[in-house]
């Protein structure tokens, strides 16, 4: 019989997160809670987690006595935090007092620590930018995992590629883990060999890739899966040109990946492409790998990954929170002359097309971008269910 075990996502955005958490198959994950400042992003989280209780505001202003209340949770009674906090919520850590967790003057990192000193769930997992490792030459990331030890956690950290989770795009994280008890934090191991240049870290050892041995031993009996491609992620959706929209199916799904994404879905949503001008659809049919396929006199700047086509036959670069138009990294379609669709986007980040998102197209590009992939979220989970 499966565990059930009870999930708080906190800053939680759309919840792609703890959506990952719940297709996880070892244990029954539960999210009971999402946290998020921004309406919209709450809306779409209420969509797709609609028994969980979800908060907008700021998350320095909860009481967590009265939320503790509100949720009926006595001792025991969350099993795992999860959350991004805002990187500049780090600028500002204070060494942990417990006695301050009503401050409203807290840091976002600190109010993340009090809801796990207050609710002492078995586990936590932090998510948030490469760029956190090197943070203030390397002591945020010190001062944090000082913090979680001060309150019983055992933690590391990682900085994981969500492509070799099965997510079709080379996006890194880092991933903070802590656990409560003498065992190290169970990180997952890669799934799929992704390869390739990614922005990566000096230490190697803080990498989660399968290009170096020593960090894990795969079984034996387990081969890598190749990584997900990006023509294998959306080449079963609907041709369409700049400004075109297209609601319905008309292929049948080619690759497991894009199967587990439909899901049953009937009607297709969210696949429509800019408009662009004809002078963009001039730049975008010059567009190769970057920038310097463009001819001079059609472009006066951008960095070299701009007006620059995706490989079909690799995952995507990572998606960025302006996707949809061409001057942002790397969104231009493999094949088709136009940038990529929020479908498309949603696609590459490992949303199931049924996913749910509120708010006007420009909202709901923002928060594909912002989200954390389901898949990675699910690769997260399934060590730490095995675990309790």
């Amino acid at each position: 019989m499966k565990k059930n075990l009870r999930v708080l996502d906190l800053f939680c955005g759309t919840g792609g997160f703890s959506k990952g958490f719940e297709k996880a198959q070892c244990a029954n994950f539960e999210t009971i809670l999402g946290v998020d400042i921004l309406p919209v992003a709450i809306e779409t989280f209420r969509k797709n987690h609609p028994r969980a209780k979800a908060i907008c505001g700021d998350i320095r202003h909860i009481k967590l006595a009265n939320l503790a209340d509100e949720l009926k949770l006595g001792k025991d009674g969350v099993d795992i935090i999860i959350g991004g906090p805002p990187c500049q919520g780090f600028s500002s850590i204070r060494p942990f007092r417990s006695s301050s967790e009503d401050d409203p003057r807290n840091s976002l990192f600190e109010q993340f620590a009090n809801f796990v000193n207050y609710f002492r769930p078995k586990a936590l997992v932090m998510e948030n930018v490469v760029g956190l490792a090197t943070h203030n030459g390397g002591r945020t990331i010190q001062q944090i995992q000082e913090c979680f030890s001060q309150l019983g956690y055992e933690c590391d950290w990682k900085i994981v590629n969500a492509a070799n989770f099965g997510v079709p795009q080379k996006r890194e994280r880092l991933i903070i883990m802590g656990v409560q008890c003498k065992t190290a934090a169970p990180f997952p191991i890669p799934t799929h060999d992704a390869r390739g240049p990614t922005i990566g870290f000096r230490d190697k050892r803080r990498m989660l890739t399968p290009v170096e041995p020593n960090l894990f031993s795969l079984p034996p009996t387990k081969k890598l899966q190749p990584a997900v491609t990006v023509m294998q992620a959306i080449g079963d959706l609907p041709k369409i040109k700049a400004g075109e929209t297209m609601t319905r199916y008309f292929k049948e799904p080619w690759h497991y990946f894009q199967k587990e994404r439909r899901d049953g879905s009937k009607n297709l949503t969210l696949h429509d492409a800019t408009a662009h001008t004809p002078k963009m659809m001039e730049i975008i049919r010059h567009s190769g790998k970057n920038i310097s396929a463009i001819p001079p006199h059609l472009i006066t700047s951008g960095f070299s990954s701009c007006y620059s086509r995706l490989d079909a036959d690799e995952p995507a670069v990572t998606i960025t929170v302006n996707f949809v138009h061409p001057a942002s990294n790397r969104c231009i379609h493999p094949v088709q002359d136009r940038a990529l669709s929020p479908r498309e986007g949603a696609r590459l980040q490992s949303f199931d097309d049924a996913f749910e998102f509120a708010g006007t197209r420009s909202q709901i590009v923002r928060q594909i971008g912002n989200a954390v992939p389901p898949l990675l979220g699910k690769a997260i989970a399934e060590p730490l269910g095995k675990m309790f």
